[in-house]
């Protein structure tokens, strides 16, 4: 069944299906139909997040097992409520000697029958890249050990990592050599420093505890599945949310399997009725659809994210917010340059392993035919290697015989950007590439379809950690533009353009979901709305942090310019409510909040520190220059005159709050709220977005006096349980606004027959804030195309929602 509006659980050890079960009653009140949850199934053990996956045929003990996740269903099932959980098909969690599919392929290597389940290249032996040091080294100094434990020998590397030997030697581990027996294992032990060049199994991304999984395998769907069926036939749960779709070698073909499996199971005659709800998470690129013919309900809500944070930015801040960054920083003033040297930098470093071997793939391929006699090893690397500069999507769906429609726009983009990249005279072999992701290539077909699947896994991570975890980090020319699934080189979007989108979502999509906070934003959706406003005042805000730069010169030595500045835009848009500049504690616990930001920004920039190298006397100084700004006996004048510009731009930043919150409720789709964020969010990227939820303090909201935002998320949350139909499918229709302020409001309507849903939502209102000269003077002549005029609709509110009688 489609979900009427949706709540997003966090679970872990600290937070389990019994804590989710208490809060049930307030899910209800404030209008939710269905928990969603964040992966239930065993996880390494201490997970604060479920996706490094030990065991999908188990419910997570460490949550409350599975008779805590059916008391948890129970209790939603009284309120008529219910529950769709996240799936993790990709990848599974091979560290800390906790998966018994992972550490039967290490003690029986390729003959395990686990052993199809991991994409592994058994040409060699598996690499585990684990150890601090060589091999050599680590036994050198006595930190690779053999120990017994549960009646079988393991090899223990820093007490922490146990590994299993082969059954052969089991008899006479206790006295072998270690060295010996260490090269006598399936696996290759290794510095983890190899991995980006040796690794020969896919990882998700660059994170070596992650080991990429073979779904696209029947024996692998059906075992790796086989819970969630079971439950969906049980009635328990009536949807499921893909994680990281885009990593499986055919994403179309696995969700129409999941698809047809999930129809034809029967349900109890008490459960919800189906379809189940399937939703998957995609990344996708301005103007890049999402297949119609995959069987899903849509995405998770990345794009609708990146919709509506565009619409609250006013374009004309876009040139000088640019020139204030690049005069800062010194740093390019367009996004692309910053995409263009991280994509070729991550290539070149962590995923060059994988590079070469897509490379190899398609130097097979083009061996296997006469055809191909001209195209070198060398010719072949240049082409992949440019192609993934300039990539403009995550991937696209070929399978080495055939490739949707919609692939071919992609790949003439790809053709007009490579071509000032590639070595005069080996265009050509661009374009046999192109064709063979096309399917039209020739050659042997089994080894096309390995080219193009190694092709296009390793487009999608190269996306995802050159541009969202690299450039976004080095690019700072407005923080609020730069979250997953965003164009950080797109400043705004067109009232008009965001019609068109949410008129595609009523023709194809009308119950994806549609979020603005996220367990993986990188800014939580308040501070987004916050530094929105900076769009529209950038000759204000240059003067405040040209003042601030001067106020912080004291601390800032040896700190870059560019990292001083994603500070201070740091500062202000996570500010906490109600924090004064006086309040030493306040600020003291704010600064911690922000020293944990910097360490990620810095390390993931991959500037001036690394995960793998980290410079501890930079991220020091950049650390201290923090804690500095945010003590009140060294800048009280930065800190008044800070917490003045957060109070004087407050009611701009509350209105953007209000119209993301307005149309998240209202626009075509499912509405899901984030843990916590029926509050204002000012959350920074996780860990600090993954915090404890006070969950007694907005019960007493609720109960009490709601703050505007949850205020409106409750209205609106109650007006989609009283006319589910409206919500659920009628169209969406624009109206027309006429007058001086005409762009900076959007309005439509939502026809049933019963009812209309009117929806009047200011848009970029800080002139109007400033100014002084009251709300309904602002608007002037500005009014509906209906006639009703804006300062009488809007007046002293921000949103204007209204259910009218219906005239048909």
């Amino acid at each position: 069944m489609t979900p009427r509006a949706t709540y997003r659980f966090q679970f872990h050890k600290d937070f389990t299906f019994a804590d989710a079960k208490a809060l049930v009653p307030y899910l209800d009140a404030l209008g939710i139909s269905h928990v969603y949850a964040s992966p239930i199934t065993r996880a390494r053990r201490g997970s604060k997040h479920g996706y490094d996956v030990a065991d999908p045929t188990s419910i997570n003990p460490e949550l409350g097992g599975e008779d805590a996740f059916r008391s948890l269903v129970a209790a939603l099932r009284v309120r008529d409520m219910g529950i769709i959980i996240d799936i993790v098909p990709n990848h599974m969690g091979v560290a800390g000697g906790e998966n018994g599919w992972w550490n039967d392929v290490l003690t029986r290597g390729e003959a395990s029958p686990f052993a199809r389940y991991f994409d592994i290249d058994w040409r060699e032996k598996l690499v585990l890249p684990i150890l601090g040091d060589p091999l050599a080294e680590t036994i050198a100094s006595g930190a690779l050990k053999v120990e017994q434990v549960d009646g079988r020998y393991v090899l223990e590397a820093y007490g922490e990592h146990r590994l299993p030997l082969r059954d052969e030697d089991q008899a006479a581990a206790a006295t072998a050599d270690i060295a010996a027996l260490a090269d006598r294992q399936h696996y290759r032990l290794a510095s983890w420093r190899v991995a980006n060049d040796e690794l020969n199994w896919r990882r998700f991304f660059t994170i070596n505890d992650l080991a990429g999984l073979r779904v696209e395998d029947p024996v692998v769907f059906d075992a790796t599945h086989a819970l969630y069926f079971r439950l969906y036939g049980e009635g328990l749960i009536d949807g499921v949310r893909v994680d990281h779709v885009d990593g499986l070698t055919d994403p179309a073909a696995y969700c129409r399997q999941l698809r047809t499996r999930l129809d034809a199971i029967a349900r109890p005659a008490d459960a919800p009725p189906g379809p189940a709800y399937i939703i998957i998470e995609k990344i996708l690129a301005d103007g890049e659809p999402l297949a119609t013919d995959w069987r899903v309900d849509g995405t998770s809500g990345y794009d609708f994210m990146e919709q509506v944070a565009a619409l609250l930015h006013a374009s004309s801040g876009a040139e000088p917010l640019a020139t204030l960054w690049a005069d800062i920083s010194g740093r390019s003033a367009a996004f692309s340059p910053e995409e263009l040297r991280a994509r070729q930098e991550l290539l070149a470093w962590q995923f060059d392993g994988q590079r070469r071997g897509c490379v190899e793939a398609f130097v097979a391929l083009a061996r296997s035919t006469p055809e191909c006699d001209g195209l070198t090893r060398g010719m072949l690397d240049r082409a992949i290697e440019r192609m993934l500069w300039v990539f403009p999507v995550y991937r696209t769906y070929g399978t080495g015989d055939a490739a949707p429609a919609a692939d071919a726009a992609i790949r003439e983009t790809v053709r007009e950007r490579v071509a000032e990249f590639v070595p005069p005279g080996e265009d050509a072999v661009v374009d046999r590439i192109l064709a063979w992701l096309a399917g039209e290539g020739p050659g042997d077909a089994g080894l096309a379809a390995e080219a193009v699947r190694k092709f296009q896994q390793l487009s999608a991570p190269i996306a995802a950690k050159a541009v969202e975890d690299t450039a976004f980090y080095r690019y700072g020319r407005l923080l609020s533009r730069n979250d997953v699934g965003f164009d950080a080189g797109r400043m705004s979007l067109d009232i008009g353009d965001f019609h068109a989108a949410m008129i595609d979502r009523t023709r194809n999509w009308p119950a994806a979901m549609l979020a603005t906070a996220t367990h993986d934003h990188k800014r939580g959706e308040d501070v987004r709305a916050r530094l929105a406003v900076l769009s529209e005042i950038p000759d204000l805000w240059r003067t405040h942090v040209e003042r601030w730069l001067d106020l912080a010169l004291p601390f800032a030595d040896g700190v870059a310019p560019d990292d001083s500045y994603m500070l201070l835009q740091t500062l202000f848009g996570a500010w906490p409510e109600g924090l004064s500049a006086a309040d030493g504690g306040g600020l003291s616990d704010y600064a911690e909040r922000i020293v944990a930001w910097q360490e990620k920004a810095l390390r993931e920039a991959k500037l001036r520190s690394s995960w793998e190298s980290p410079d501890s006397d930079y991220e020091t100084r950049c650390h201290d220059l923090a804690r500095a700004l945010l003590d009140p006996t060294r800048s009280q004048a930065f800190l008044e005159d800070l917490t003045a510009l957060v109070a004087k731009l407050a009611p701009a930043a509350e209105a953007n709050s209000l119209a993301q919150v307005a149309l998240r409720y209202t626009v075509p789709g499912v509405p899901d709220l984030y843990q916590g964020t029926e509050a204002i969010d000012l959350s920074l990227v996780d860990p600090d977005n993954r915090r404890p939820v006070n969950y007694a303090r907005l019960q007493a909201n609720l109960d009490g006096e709601p703050l505007a935002k949850m205020a409106l998320i409750q209205r609106l949350l109650t007006l989609r349980r009283d006319h589910p139909a409206l919500f659920a499918t009628s169209g969406y229709d624009p109206i027309a606004v006429t007058g001086a302020r005409a762009d900076q409001v959007i309005a439509f309507r939502r026809v049933g027959d019963r009812a209309v849903l009117r929806c009047v939502v200011p848009l970029r209102t800080a002139e109007c804030h400033l100014d002084g000269i009251g709300v309904r003077d602002w608007w002037g002549d500005t009014a509906l195309a209906s006639g009703e005029r804006l300062a009488d609709l809007v007046g002293d509110r921000s949103v204007s929602i209204e259910l009218l009688p219906a005239t048909g």
